[in-house]
């Protein structure tokens, strides 16, 4: 799993979790340099404004002595304009290069080593400390304690390159890493960077295709499943939250365990719209079975049904399953795929405690 680093969600990840590897989140531990970089940039962009009002102002003067003053003013304004530019593009450019040497491959399709990566990140965490700016030396002294967390997505990645050669030659291994690493680029970009990644994607795949021939799928399949599986970033905590924060900013600490179930039904049965997961739900590709209906339908068909039973006191929550209501079994659970309901007993319970917690 991958997240931030608040206490207790490490923690309790931990307690539940032992064996397992926590990966530490790359868009938490670097969003206060992209912060700074917003900064700067608008910094930059009033010293400019500065200057022009600079320029107008001398252009103006009518007076020797309000012309030297304000030739003294202009300068000043060009000096501090040059700095702020100048601090905003160094930045820019080595933020640029940090989130390239944090893909899993190099531009050649190579998997990066742990090494190769400690490697990079220090030389350019000590170039971005060059700069001009003490806020930025601030925000690197977490980053640097925090350096082989950061690393321990290309120690997955070292152990499947590994695997992988013993499988594939390296110049095929390459040609697939790249035609994963630019499908993986498709789904963040738009336009024509998409489609450049699209095309580059199957340039690469036609390549693997042609010196593989009948073993092109499984080996194709093989190498996207284990580069899929390293984990890099919290995009799904990500999702989840950022899918539910609206509903419960317009609630305002009002949330009911009823509107969550909801909230959960609806994530749990509409059908994607765009993706590679288009046209499916999650439940879908939870249990393999295709809905028989629009998320809104089986929502009144479970409403309806519920109206109607006299067997419960209370009518019950709103069900994960397919419309037939199976539970799948634990075993059978992706991560990653759907937001799993509450047991029934926790349904049950949940009022009087929120009564007490009250």
């Amino acid at each position: 799993m991958a997240s931030d680093r608040g206490r207790g969600l490490v923690a309790g990840y931990h307690a539940a979790c032992q064996d397992a590897r926590w990966v530490c989140d790359r868009f938490h531990e670097f969003q206060d340099l992209f912060d700074r970089r917003r900064q700067l940039e608008r910094k930059a962009y009033a010293t400019i404004a500065k200057e022009d009002e600079a320029v107008h102002t001398f252009h103006h003067a009518k007076s020797e002595a309000h012309l030297h003053k304000r030739l003294q003013h202009y300068e000043h304004a060009h000096h501090a304009c040059e700095q702020a530019m100048a601090r905003y593009d160094q930045l820019d450019l080595l933020l640029h290069l940090l989130r390239d040497a944090l893909h899993l491959c190099s531009p050649f399709g190579r998997l990066r080593t742990v090494a190769s990566v400690h490697s990079e990140l220090t030389l350019l965490l000590s170039l971005i400390e060059e700069i001009d700016d003490a806020v930025l030396r601030q925000l690197l002294r977490p980053i640097r304690s925090h350096l082989e967390d950061i690393l321990a997505p290309f120690e997955q990645a070292e152990s499947v390159h590994a695997e992988l050669l013993a499988l594939i030659p390296q110049q095929l291994v390459d040609a697939l890493v790249l035609a994963w690493h630019h499908e993986h680029l498709s789904y963040q970009s738009h336009a024509k960077q998409k489609h450049y990644h699209q095309h580059e994607s199957q340039q690469w795949l036609n390549f693997a295709e042609g010196c593989l021939d009948n073993q092109f799928e499984p080996l194709k399949a093989l190498v996207f499943e284990k580069l899929d599986a390293i984990v890099r970033a919290s995009s799904l905590v990500e999702l989840v939250n950022s899918f539910i924060r609206p509903y419960l900013n317009s609630s305002k600490g009002q949330i009911t365990q009823e509107t969550l179930n909801l909230i959960m039904f609806y994530h749990n049965h509409r059908r994607y719209k765009s993706g590679k997961r288009q046209g499916k739900a999650p439940i879908e590709l939870l249990t393999g079975e295709a809905l028989e209906a629009d998320w809104v339908e089986l929502l009144i068909q479970h409403t309806q049904e519920a109206s109607q039973s006299t067997s419960l006191a209370s009518s019950p929550p709103l069900e994960l399953g397919s419309p037939r209501h199976e539970h799948p079994m634990p075993s059978q659970t992706l991560p990653g795929q759907a937001i799993l309901e509450p047991s029934m007993q926790s349904d049950i319970s949940w009022a009087p405690m929120d009564a007490e917690a009250a």
